[in-house]
């Protein structure tokens, strides 16, 4: 290396240090005053009554006066809107007077042309060595752009809050299309339906009906989709429509789940499988208010409940049914049910017996369902009541019943009534 090569690089890393330091100095060669009349904030300092005292360049821009329009002449509250004015009266001012200070208050400033200036006040009270208040420093913050930006805010949010009732309206109303309004009456039989709908913004997929199919012979069912939204209610619609028209050609119950299987098979797609529990029955009138016989075949839907007039009450469950949609050659088993003066039988969604409890979120479960309708068994139960009992266990769990919910009772009335 060259000798005088240490020194001379010395040399250069001094110079640039001096010329660094010559640039910061001019920076700091900016007046107090300067800084103060052209801040990227306006400035203002009144007297304890109001009064203008003093006044910055970039306010005086904003609000296009003369600074001898308004030093000594004008009060700040002379400056705001009428609204303004009555909130600097009974708000503004009067805490300030208590508490010294006062930050980030919106007001509007109303310049001379008469045009409003949306702006942030923060004021504070300065005081002199004894503690006497002297003058109000006063610091006023543009706030068009946040104004704005508020506006443009509450603007999206009442748009969302219009989809979100439209998204409602819409859910709504094609819930109503997937559920019957009106059971059909069934002679002899008392029946009641509930539905629970557990989000206004989706649609469900528990579904049901009850309909005739020849004289003394009626048509049941109760099912639940898998999922929730737009793609259920096509599988929910489908099932619903295949049940009836399956029924209306062959009643069979394991037969009419046997074509809703293949229904649903035809439309699943690789990705997206449809499947459902169902559970379909078979209703005959025995004639002369003996009661009802009935034929019921399940597809891994939850058991029916039987609740007999002697103040008994068990499941009849259909082993062995398999899920509607999963597989084409789905089996489905098929049970019988008397039902005698005084019984009643209860299909429901698992939105039930999946409930969460009060006791550290557990579900409900089928144990506590069976020992709920065998306490109103004794009743003799009735297909209203029985509902009406449900309706109100339903709406005890509160936010722990997070599913829809599906209701059928059908009880034959007790002899003599």
């Amino acid at each position: 290396m060259h000798p005088g090569g240490e020194e001379a690089n010395g040399s250069w890393a001094a110079g640039d240090r001096e010329q660094e330091q010559l640039s910061f100095a001019a920076l700091l060669e900016d007046s107090a005053e300067d800084l103060y009349e052209n801040a990227p904030c306006g400035y203002l300092s009144t007297l304890m009554d109001g009064r203008i005292a003093k006044v910055n360049g970039t306010l005086l821009k904003w609000l296009g006066y003369r600074r001898e329009e308004l030093v000594g002449r004008r009060k700040f509250p002379d400056l705001l809107t009428i609204g303004g004015r009555l909130y600097h009266e009974t708000h503004f001012s009067p805490l300030l007077r208590m508490q010294g200070e006062i930050n980030g208050i919106a007001l509007e400033l109303k310049a001379a042309d008469g045009s409003r200036l949306p702006v942030l006040v923060t004021s504070k009270v300065k005081q002199d060595r004894d503690g006497e208040p002297l003058l109000i420093r006063t610091t006023l913050l543009d706030a068009q752009d946040r104004r704005a930006y508020e506006r443009e805010l509450l603007r999206a949010r009442q748009e969302a809050e219009r989809d979100r009732e439209r998204l409602q309206r819409l859910a709504a109303t094609l819930q109503r299309t997937l559920i019957p309004p009106v059971l059909e009456p069934v002679p002899g039989l008392d029946v009641a339906e509930h539905y629970h709908v557990a989000s206004s913004d989706e649609v469900g997929g528990d579904f049901y009906d009850l309909f005739p199919l020849a004289e003394g012979r009626w048509g049941f069912f109760m099912g639940d989709v898998r999922g929730k939204g737009a793609d259920a209610a096509v599988v929910t619609s489908l099932a619903r429509y295949t049940l009836r028209a399956a029924a209306v050609s062959d009643p069979e119950p394991a037969a009419v789940l046997a074509n809703l299987n293949t229904a649903l098979n035809l439309q699943a797609q690789e990705d997206e499988p449809r499947f459902c529990t169902v559970i379909f029955g078979l209703l005959t009138s025995g004639g002369n208010g003996t009661g009802f016989h009935i034929v019921l075949a399940g597809g891994g839907h939850p058991p029916a409940v039987v609740m007999r007039a002697d103040g008994t009450a068990d499941y009849r469950p259909t082993p062995g049914g398999q899920l509607a949609g999963v597989v084409q050659d789905a089996q489905f088993t098929t049970v019988t049910v008397d039902l005698r003066p005084g019984d009643t039988l209860l299909l429901y969604t698992d939105g039930l017996t999946e409930a969460r409890t009060p006791n550290a979120g557990e579900r409900y479960g089928e144990e506590a369902l069976l020992d709920f309708t065998r306490a109103l068994a004794p009743a003799p139960a009735s297909a209203t009541g029985t509902v009406k009992a449900l309706t109100r266990l339903l709406d005890s769990f509160g936010e722990g019943l997070d599913d829809d919910t599906a209701l059928l009772a059908m009880s034959v009335p007790p002899a003599g009534r």
